[in-house]
């Protein structure tokens, strides 16, 4: 809107709010003196309303009435219009009385009520007006789309579907199965129909677009939904996270096709930000691993509470460098709390303990790939067993107060090589924690969305070579978060966590691969095959998140889970060993 608009709509409000005081004068004096008034009254009622008219106009320049600070007739721009309709009333009607001419006490004290009257409703005549004009422009010009749902969630879209000026939309009607909401008007559509009109509505109003709104929709409902409007030619457009809702910051642009996160079908986790604040803000925090997926998200999320030295160790550079940018928007990897360095060589490890002392530590850096280990079982053990062990070590030799070893589902009943290895760097971290009464504990979580050598990626690069989609079976399924809510369950647990336990995030339903795989092909718009390989050594048809006999126990949070972890001495893995350690007192 341009300034010259805004200008001038202002000085309409202006001449509206004056002219008022006029009209509600004479209007009074006709309906209750029957325009019968002597020709000196009829001076003083007319005085009387450019008294108030002007004073009207100070009060609203001066409470900004006039400055557009709120939206013309809404709550707030009435109230304050009441306001100063009443203290110009008071005002000027007691003054009135004492004047020559002298004006009738009726007009004195109905006329701010017939001026207050005239004012509101001019805001709201100009306010419906610019909602009809606005509607038939968006009918005419946006895509016209069908909201299937007339919750606060619907009605909070069809709202900025109405009032963005660039919304690429137009509300053609809201569809609920609500049958006592038929025919509710929601003020940017009505409810014109179910869930079973959808096909003949959409042919009806031309639409090709239906947006879901609502917000805690399960992942069986949305991709049902998602699979019928396919059929019908028709797009499904899903809400944000439920959080983003929440705290009224969805936008238009939050809108998004039905994509494989979508199949979660759960409440992303939240965080007590002040408790993790607590153990983070002015504390050395050391994450190793941190050029990989989980450790550099970590990365990102603990910066945010301002750690007094952030420490980040990787053996790949290319890595660190990525993570850096990320962070601080530069990459020169010049700094010291940038470290290369494998958690193979115990030495090197202790050497950087030294250097930095942390007093918080994330272990991130792991061997995770299952069959690329079953084939080199000995890579997995130096890793994920020995290089935890040099970590745990290093820790326990300088003081660390926390570490939070990062686990995977498939440290439960493990079958394969990585589940055990995982399993091994639990049992280490306990018997660790055990020992020295201290708040070391292990976070077990599914597979991450989005991270590198994850099937998202793996079957995005099939789809686009053309094909074939690859699946060991029909029937395998697995459980899934995204990056950002496992690095927040991560930092969680360092809050939560008493010591030597896994804490386990409730994930929901598992997730079908190969509904994961449909939902990507349908997306790309190719006909692609899936092949299915079969289960590989060592693999799950279904994960599960606890091991048979597991003492689960709840948490303060209510998606996290507690579960014991029996501990295991460093000799029992590896037998006696001398690693060259600094003393704590050093």
């Amino acid at each position: 809107m341009s300034a010259a608009t805004v200008r001038s709509q202002r000085l309409m409000l202006i001449a509206l709010d004056a002219t008022a005081w006029f009209v509600g004068a004479v209007a009074v004096v006709g309906a209750r003196y029957d325009f019968g008034l002597a020709a000196a009254q009829w001076e003083g009622v007319l005085i009387y309303a450019a008294a108030a008219a002007g004073l009207q106009v100070l009060l609203g320049l001066f409470t900004f009435l006039y400055r557009g600070v709120a939206r013309i007739a809404s709550f707030i721009e009435v109230g304050v219009l009441a306001l100063v309709v009443l203290v110009v009333g008071v005002a000027v009607g007691v003054a009135a009385q004492w004047w020559p001419a002298g004006v009738p006490l009726g007009v004195a004290v109905l006329a701010p009520v017939a001026a207050g009257v005239c004012m509101a409703g001019g805001r709201f005549v100009a306010r419906a007006l610019t909602a009809v004009g606005l509607r038939r422009r968006k009918h005419l010009a946006g895509e016209p789309v069908l909201i299937y749902g007339a919750g606060n969630a619907g009605r909070q879209i069809g709202r900025l579907v109405l009032s963005d000026l660039d919304s690429p939309y137009s509300v053609r009607g809201f569809i609920d199965d609500d049958p006592f909401k038929r025919h509710l008007n929601l003020g940017s559509g009505r409810v014109i129909g179910r869930r079973e009109d959808l096909a003949e509505l959409a042919r009806r109003h031309r639409v090709t677009t239906v947006i879901l709104a609502i917000a805690r929709a399960d992942a069986a409902f949305i991709r049902a939904l998602g699979d019928e409007l396919e059929s019908q030619g028709l797009r499904l457009l899903v809400l944000p996270p439920f959080h983003v809702i929440r705290q009224g910051r969805m936008t238009l642009s939050h809108l998004h096709e039905f994509d494989p996160a979508d199949l979660l079908g759960r409440t992303q986790v939240t965080t007590d930000v002040g408790a993790i604040a607590g153990y983070l803000t002015g504390k050395v925090v050391l994450v190793t691993g941190a050029g990989g997926s989980i450790g550099s998200e970590l990365a990102r999320q603990i910066h945010r509470f301002r750690p007094k030295e952030l420490v980040l160790l990787d053996r790949d550079e290319s890595g660190l460098h990525g993570t850096q940018l990320s962070i601080y928007g530069q990459a020169l990897l010049d700094s010291r709390d940038m470290v290369l360095c494998d958690i193979r060589d115990a030495d090197a490890l202790a050497r950087v303990f030294a250097d930095h002392r942390p007093e918080v530590v994330f272990h991130a850096a792991a061997l995770k790939h299952l069959p690329l280990l079953e084939q080199y079982p000995d890579e997995g053990w130096k890793t994920n067993v020995l290089g935890t062990l040099n970590v745990l070590e290093c820790a326990d030799a300088y003081g660390v107060e926390r570490v939070v070893n990062i686990s995977t589902d498939k440290a439960a009943d493990p079958t394969s090589v990585l589940g055990r290895t995982k399993r091994t760097a639990e049992e280490l971290t306990a018997w660790f924690a055990q020992t020295g009464q201290r708040r070391w504990v292990s976070v077990r979580f599914g597979n991450v969305l989005g991270s590198r050598g994850s099937v998202l990626h793996t079957f995005t690069a099939q789809i686009e070579a053309g094909g074939p989609v690859t699946i060991v079976d029909p029937e395998v399924t697995r459980y899934f978060m995204t990056i950002p809510e496992a690095c927040q369950l991560v930092i969680q647990a360092g809050a939560l966590g008493v010591g030597g336990e896994a804490m386990v995030l409730d994930m929901g339903e598992p997730v079908r691969i190969v509904d994961m795989a449909r939902q990507l092909i349908r997306k790309s718009g190719r006909d692609v095959e899936i092949v299915y390989t079969g289960l590989r050594p060592g693999e799950k048809l279904h994960e599960v998140l606890f091991s048979a006999g597991d003492g689960v126990r709840p948490t303060s949070h209510p998606l996290v889970s507690r579960v014991p972890v029996n501990p295991v001495a460093p000799a029992a893995v590896t037998g006696e060993r001398v690693v060259q350690l600094v003393p704590r007192s050093a």
